[in-house]
C-alpha cells in the first residue's frame, strides 16, 4: 500500500497540492487497514490461558498479512472481543500456528476456546463465534 501510494505521489508531483493530498489520503488508508493500529497484541501464554478458561476467540496474525487485515476490518467493532497474537513477536505463538497448520505459519489462524482451530476462515464465521461467546 505504501509503495503504491509513493508511486502515485511521484506521478502527480508536478501538481504538488494533488500529490500532497494523495499522499495524506494514502497514509491514512495504510494506517487504517494496518493491524498495527488496532489494539495491542497479547502473549501466547495469556491467549492460551484465556482460551482454556474463558473460551476466548484467539486470532493469530502477523503484520503485512492482507488476509489478517481483511479479517480485522471485516469484524468491525467485534474485533476488540478477540485476542490478537502476533506470531512474529512471539515464538511460542508461531510454534502453535505451525503445529495447527502442518508446519506452515499460515495466518490468520483462529482458535475458538479449545473447540476449534480455523485457518484463514471467512470473517462471517469468526464474527459468529465472537457473538456466541458474548451472548453465551
Amino acid at each position: 500500500m505504501l509503495v503504491l501510494g509513493a508511486w502515485v505521489v511521484y506521478l502527480t508531483r508536478s501538481t504538488w497540492p494533488i500529490a500532497v493530498a494523495l499522499g495524506i489520503v494514502e497514509l491514512v488508508l495504510a494506517w487504517w487497514i494496518s493491524p498495527l493500529h488496532r489494539g495491542a497484541t497479547i502473549p501466547e501464554a495469556e491467549a492460551k490461558r484465556r482460551a482454556e478458561t474463558e473460551g476466548a476467540v484467539v486470532i493469530y496474525w502477523r503484520p503485512g498479512c492482507a488476509y489478517c487485515a481483511r479479517l480485522r476490518r471485516s469484524l468491525g467493532s467485534l474485533r476488540s472481543r478477540a485476542l490478537w497474537v502476533n506470531i512474529w513477536a512471539d515464538d511460542e505463538a508461531a510454534a502453535r500456528v505451525r503445529g495447527i497448520n502442518n508446519g506452515d505459519e499460515t495466518v490468520p489462524t483462529v482458535l475458538v476456546g479449545t473447540e476449534a482451530a480455523w485457518t484463514n476462515p471467512p470473517p462471517e464465521r469468526v464474527r459468529e463465534a465472537l457473538l456466541q461467546r458474548a451472548s453465551g
